[in-house]
């Protein structure tokens, strides 16, 4: 039976990517021990005698090392995944909180808009019932 050999992975990250290539390799490696220990078992002779077990022994501690190996390497990815959603989610309350206070501020802003407006609106109706008063005077 041929084997074959998996690709060399390469990691656009240059600073993690040989510790990603390290911990691939060893993934595959385990999961390539564990493929020939399950193959292993099935091409056994079917005369073999009853009493001898179904599983090779083995095989639980390989499955086992897979599993170990595929924890530690996930568990970095997931924990660094947490971390940034953790990130994402201060940032977001930050954002949230930044743009209640701009509402606000645009909030004042109109209002005080608003104010100038009728001040402007009474001054100027103001000095155009002075205009009147004084052109009625000189008319008189």
């Amino acid at each position: 039976m041929n084997v074959n050999r998996s690709e060399k992975i390469e990691s656009p990250e240059t600073e993690v990517g040989d510790n990603n290539l390290a911990a691939v390799t060893e993934v595959e490696a385990g999961i390539r021990d564990f493929v020939r220990n399950d193959i292993a078992y099935l091409r056994r002779p079917a005369s073999a005698p009853a009493s001898e077990p179904a599983i090779d022994p083995n095989a639980e501690a390989t499955v086992t090392n897979v599993n170990s190996l595929i924890q530690r390497v996930a568990g970095t990815s997931l924990a660094e995944i947490e971390n940034l959603i953790s990130e994402l989610e201060s940032l977001r309350e930050i954002l949230h909180a930044e743009g209640q206070r701009v509402q606000r501020e645009i909030s004042g802003y109109a209002q005080l808009s608003q104010a100038a407006m009728k001040s402007t609106r009474m001054i100027a109706d103001n000095v155009a019932q002075w205009k009147r008063a004084a052109d009625g005077l000189r008319n008189s």
